[in-house]
C-alpha cells in the first residue's frame, strides 16, 4: 500500500532543513540505562530552534509554497510549539503569519510566537477549536493553512528527527516518540522503516490518548473529552495523513498517567539537567514506568522544552509528591500548650523537614478539646515518607493521623 509520505520524502525534507533546523544532540541517560539494562539515549528536540521539533515540519511546508501563496501569508493553530515553529519559519522565509491559539495557552509560548513576528489570536478551549478557527480564516482570506500534523510536507519534515537518530545511534533497537496528532511519530516511523529493524512506539498522555481507540476502529475517532497537563499533545483526533502511516508502520502505542509525566519531568531536571515540558517528557515517563518492555539500545525523544516558569514550579511540586519527596498529613492533637511542639519533635526525630503548618479548629469530626494540624513535610523518598507517617502514628495514642490524598 502506498503511504502519503516515503523515506525519500523525508530525506528530501532533511536537505531542505540543512542550515535551518539544528541537528540536536542525543544525550546518554545512565540512570535510565540502569533501569532498562542497556543503553538509553535522549533525543533532545527541546534544544531545537524555537524549543521543539516543530520548526522542521513548518519550514518544510512553507518553503514549498509558491510566490503567490507566500504573499497571501500562512495561518496555523497550536497550543504553542507549532505556533512558534510556524512563526519562526515564516519569518525566515519572509511570509506573513497568523496563529490561532486556544484560550489559556502558555503565556511564554504566546509571547515567543509574537516575538517571531506572527499575529496571534485566541480561539476556543482546545487545539481542535483553534484548528477550526484557523481553517475558517484561511477560507476567508486566502492564507495557506499550515496544519500542525496533517500534511505530507509536515510529516516529512518531522521525519528528519528519525534520520538523525539513525545516524547518531546506528544500533538503536527501540525508539519512543511523544505523540499527539502523530506527525512526529509518523515521520520518525517512515524514516526508520527504510531498511531497518527498529521498533517504534508512540507514547500518549492517558487523558488525551486518541490513537488507541482510533487504531481499534480503523479510522480517526475524536475523543469526547481530554484532560492532561501535557497540553502540547492534547489532540482530540489523529490526522488522516499520520494515521495511515502510524497504522502501517508503528509497532505500539502506550499511555502514561499524570504522575508518571511529573516524575519524568523532575528526573530529567535532576539527572540530565534537561528542561522538558510535560508533552516532551511522556516518552521518558513510559520508559520509567515499564523499563522491561523496551529492548535496548533505546532512544526516547524529548520533543519540546517550552515551559512557563509558574507552571514549572507547580509541575515540579507535583512531581516531587509523586516521587514520595513531599508528604501531606492531618493530625488531630489535644488543643493545649506543648502539643504542637511534641508533634514537630516527632517529625524532626524522623528526619522530616516541615514546609507548611495549618491549624483547623472548626471541623465537625474534631472533639471539643482537639485541633487538627495539617502539615506538608519534605522527605527523602517513598520509604522515608512511610517511616515518617509510621513514626507519627506510633508516637501518641491520643493523636489521630491520616495522610492526605
Amino acid at each position: 500500500m502506498d503511504l502519503p509520505v516515503s523515506a525519500t520524502d523525508v530525506r528530501t525534507a532533511a536537505d531542505v532543513l540543512r542550515g535551518v533546523a539544528r541537528r540536536t544532540p542525543v544525550e546518554p541517560a545512565r540512570w535510565l540505562s540502569e533501569l532498562v539494562g542497556g543503553p538509553v539515549w535522549l533525543k533532545c528536540e527541546n534544544l531545537q530552534r524555537a524549543g521543539s521539533f516543530k520548526i522542521r515540519g513548518a519550514y518544510t511546508r512553507i518553503s514549498r509554497l509558491d510566490a503567490d501563496e507566500r504573499a497571501r501569508g500562512v495561518v496555523a493553530a497550536s497550543a504553542g510549539n507549532h505556533a512558534q515553529g510556524v512563526a519562526l519559519a515564516a519569518s525566515l522565509l519572509g511570509t506573513p503569519a497568523t496563529v490561532f491559539m486556544p484560550v489559556g495557552a502558555s503565556l511564554v509560548k504566546e509571547r515567543a510566537t509574537r516575538g517571531y513576528g506572527a499575529s496571534v489570536r485566541t480561539e476556543g478551549a482546545t487545539v481542535d477549536d483553534a484548528v477550526r478557527a484557523a481553517a475558517a480564516f484561511a477560507e476567508q482570506t486566502g492564507a495557506v493553512l499550515v496544519h500542525p500534523f496533517d500534511h505530507p510536507d509536515v510529516v516529512a519534515g518531522q521525519g528528519s528527527v528519525g534520520l538523525e537518530i539513525a545516524e547518531q545511534v546506528p544500533d538503536v533497537a527501540t525508539v519512543l516518540v511523544c505523540t499527539g496528532g502523530g506527525g512526529l511519530l509518523a515521520g520518525i516511523a517512515t524514516a526508520l522503516h527504510d531498511g531497518r529493524h527498529v521498533r517504534v512506539v508512540g507514547v500518549q498522555a492517558e487523558g488525551a490518548a486518541a490513537y488507541p481507540p482510533s487504531l481499534w476502529a480503523g479510522h480517526p475517532v475524536p475523543l469526547p473529552t481530554m484532560s492532561t497537563m501535557a497540553d502540547g499533545i492534547a489532540v482530540g483526533a489523529p490526522g488522516q495523513v499520520p494515521f495511515a502511516i502510524v497504522r502501517s508502520l508503528v509497532d505500539e502505542i502506550v499511555t502514561v498517567d499524570e504522575d508518571a509525566i511529573s516524575r519524568a519531568l523532575v528526573r530529567l531536571l535532576e539527572r540530565n539537567k534537561l528542561l522538558a515540558e510535560p508533552a516532551g517528557a511522556v516518552a521518558v515517563a513510559a520508559l520509567m514506568a515499564h523499563p522491561e518492555a523496551f529492548r535496548p539500545p533505546v532512544v526516547a525523544t524529548i520533543s519540546g522544552g517550552n515551559l512557563d516558569p509558574l507552571l514549572l514550579s507547580r509541575l515540579v511540586r507535583h512531581g516531587l509528591v509523586a516521587e514520595g519527596r513531599f508528604a501531606s498529613l492531618r493530625v488531630a492533637i489535644p488543643d493545649r500548650p506543648g502539643a504542637l511542639a511534641a508533634l514537630l519533635a516527632v517529625l524532626a526525630g524522623a528526619g522530616a523537614n516541615v514546609l507548611d503548618v495549618v491549624h483547623e479548629r472548626t471541623r465537625a469530626s474534631l472533639h471539643v478539646d482537639e485541633v487538627e494540624v495539617r502539615l506538608v513535610v519534605e522527605t527523602r523518598g517513598p520509604h522515608h515518607r512511610d517511616e515518617v507517617l509510621a513514626a507519627v502514628a506510633a508516637a501518641d495514642t491520643r493523636w489521630r493521623s491520616s495522610p492526605e490524598p
